[in-house]
């Protein structure tokens, strides 16, 4: 699909973890779904996945079914299937080393131990892939492993519409302006470094 992206939301299937932070990309690609009034999701490549579009982009809305540290299967599966390249995938995950509420955007680098994006690497055999990172924060006591698999709490819930829309947003910059005008538009606005 040339000229096309792939935009994969990161996440657990099913309604035990459909409100938990782990679950925040799979929130912004159905914002994503939301805004392009998409019309129906379907099964394949070992996900859910819709054809959009983004502005007038062509775009392929992908939720892996294969719980999180698997998810690269996917991944790899739709973007074999379609031809898409490292370059034209947006990968929407979750950050515990950024604070909550906080929407950067990143092209390749290190995975920082998501085992999502270790997942997509090892399965796509590159780590070019754009991504679009929600800052969850960090637990303040006890295991980072049981807060990702948590639900929001009540003063996060009450600006996650919000942070999700923001997500949402980023990923449409990526799509309609690239990469480079995506992170200077939301990196900078939080005073953050577009290289880390």
């Amino acid at each position: 699909m040339e000229g096309a992206w792939l935009v994969v939301g990161l996440g657990n299937p099913g309604p035990k973890y459909a409100r938990t932070r782990h679950n925040i990309g799979f929130m912004v690609v159905d914002e994503l779904f939301s805004r392009a009034a998409g019309r129906s999701w379907q099964e394949k490549f070992s996900g859910e996945f819709s054809t959009i579009r983004i502005g007038t982009v062509p775009s392929i809305l992908l939720k892996p079914l294969t719980y999180m540290n698997l998810s690269g299967r996917s991944v790899a599966r739709a973007a074999h299937y379609h031809r898409f390249s490292a370059g034209n995938i947006v990968v929407v995950h979750d950050d515990l080393d950024l604070e909550f509420g906080t929407v950067r955007v990143k092209v390749g680098g290190g995975t920082g131990g998501h085992k999502g994006i270790v997942s997509c690497k090892a399965d796509m055999g590159s780590a070019d892939f754009i991504r679009v990172r929600l800052g969850i924060g960090r637990p303040v006591h006890g295991s980072a492993t049981n807060f990702v698999l948590e639900s929001f709490n009540e003063d996060e819930r009450s600006v996650l519409v919000d942070v999700t829309e923001r997500g949402a947003s980023a990923v449409e910059a990526v799509v309609l302006h690239g990469s480079v005008r995506a992170m200077n538009d939301f990196n900078q606005r939080q005073g953050e470094n577009n290289e880390s």
